[in-house]
C-alpha cells in the first residue's frame, strides 16, 4: 500500500504541493496562535484555563478549514489536470493510476494541509498545558507559560523559514530570519494597537 501511494505521489508530484501547504499553513497556524497569546499577553490577567480554550477554539478551526479548502481546491485542479490529459491523449482514463492519483492526492494534501497548523499549534500550547496538568518545572519559573508558549510561536516560525529555505536551495538562515521578522512585526503590530486602543 505504502509503496502504491509513494508511486502516485511521484506520479502526480504531489509531495511539492503538500511541502508547499504544510509551510504556508503551518506558518498562518503559528501566526494565528502568536496572535491570540499576544492578544491575552496584554489584556492582563487571563486565566490558564480560557487562554487554552480559545486557542483550541481556534487550533480546530484551523484544522477544518485547512482540510477543507485545500481538498475542494485540489480535487477540482486535479480533476482538470486529468481532463485536459484525456483531452490530450484522445481517450478516456478512468481506470488509469492518473485518475487513481486524481482521486487520492486531494485527500493527502488536504491532510497535509489540515494536520500542519493544527500539530504546530498543540505544540506552541505545550507550556500551557504543562501548567494546567501540574508540570510545570521549577526551572522555568523564570518565566510564565505563557511568554514560553509565546517564545515557541516565534522559534517555530523561525524553524519553518529555515525549513522553506533548504527546500528553495536559498540561505537557510536568511528565510529563518525573515520569517522570525515577520513573526516578531505581528506581535509588535498587536502591542502596538493595544496601547491605541487603551488611550483614553
Amino acid at each position: 500500500m505504502f509503496s502504491r501511494l509513494r508511486y502516485l505521489i511521484e506520479l502526480s508530484q504531489s509531495h511539492r504541493i503538500a511541502r508547499r501547504y504544510f509551510v504556508t499553513n503551518g506558518f498562518d497556524g503559528v501566526l494565528a496562535m502568536l496572535g491570540l497569546l499576544m492578544g491575552f499577553r496584554v489584556s492582563g490577567s487571563v486565566s490558564i484555563d480560557v487562554i487554552i480554550s480559545a486557542c483550541v477554539g481556534a487550533v480546530v478551526a484551523l484544522f477544518v478549514s485547512g482540510l477543507s479548502s485545500a481538498y475542494i481546491s485540489e480535487a477540482a485542479e486535479k480533476q482538470h489536470e486529468l481532463q485536459a490529459l484525456e483531452k490530450s491523449m484522445l481517450t478516456a482514463m478512468d481506470d488509469s493510476v492518473h485518475a487513481e492519483a486524481a482521486q487520492w492526492m486531494p485527500w493527502l494534501i488536504a491532510l497535509v494541509n489540515g494536520f500542519s497548523p493544527l500539530l504546530l499549534a498543540l505544540l506552541i500550547l505545550v507550556p500551557l498545558f504543562m501548567f494546567q496538568l501540574q508540570l510545570w518545572p521549577d526551572a522555568l519559573n523564570i518565566v510564565s507559560p505563557l511568554d514560553l508558549a509565546i517564545i515557541v510561536a516565534l522559534s517555530l516560525a523561525f524553524m519553518l523559514g529555515v525549513f522553506l529555505g533548504r527546500l528553495n536551495g536559498h540561505f537557510w538562515l536568511w528565510t529563518g530570519v525573515r520569517a522570525l521578522l515577520v513573526a516578531v512585526m505581528t506581535a509588535l503590530i498587536i502591542l502596538l494597537l493595544n496601547q491605541f486602543l487603551a488611550q483614553p
